[in-house]
């Protein structure tokens, strides 16, 4: 039996997965949280394989909760389910650490899909994505902003869109103040955005 937890923080989607594999014979979802600090406080005391993780969690996103995820609990795999740009965010989720990253736009049946291949060691990208890096090809005008972007750069800017500060995106990665400020330099300069609001208009047009 497969065990899943499922971090999200819209209720509906929780339940929804709990109720869509109730009666599957080999995947159970063993519970839900609802941002990323629940993660770890569930993993204390209850065991499973595979973590399906949206990227907007609370209190922690989901790549910072994966880079740590990866350190203290390294055989858990994990699956982005997110309705971010697999573009962009696929890449990075799969640089930090993640086994696999679907849309939630996807079917039941490409859910379960990526869960079983997951479970057996793969990769998991959308049949389309995967063809696109097998050819150099970029369809959409926001898969250039991955390959411009570093998966930590990817990050910052995300936590920038939401509207956190220096301190408390230094807070939520670990990392010191001089650090944002120059992640958010390299941003401006990568994405020729010459002040914030530019740059956040940038994180716009990514998530487009």
């Amino acid at each position: 039996m497969i065990k899943l937890l499922v971090a999200d923080h819209h209720p509906i989607i929780r339940k929804g997965l709990e109720l869509l594999f109730l009666t599957s014979p080999v995947i159970k979802v063993e519970g839900g949280v609802d941002d990323g600090e629940s993660i770890f406080d569930f993993l204390k005391s209850n065991t499973v394989d595979i973590l399906i993780s949206e990227i907007d969690l609370p209190k922690l996103n989901g790549i910072t909760a994966l880079r740590r995820l990866k350190k203290e609990y390294p055989h858990i795999k994990v699956l982005m389910f997110s309705t971010h740009p697999e573009e962009v965010y696929a890449m990075s989720s799969i640089k930090a650490g993640a086994s696999g990253y679907i849309s939630k736009t996807a079917n039941i049946l490409t859910l379960r899909e990526a869960i079983l291949k997951i479970d057996q060691g793969g990769i998991y990208l959308s049949n389309d994505l995967t063809h696109r890096l097998a050819f150099g090809e970029r369809v959409h005008r926001t898969g250039s902003f991955y390959k411009k972007l570093s998966t930590r750069e990817v990050e910052v800017l995300k936590l920038l869109s939401i509207g956190k500060k220096n301190k408390e995106i230094a807070k939520e990665l670990d990392i010191n103040e001089k650090t944002v400020s120059t992640y958010k330099a390299r941003l401006m300069k990568k994405l020729q955005a010459s002040n914030l609001v530019e740059l956040l208009n940038q994180a716009k047009l990514l998530e487009s």
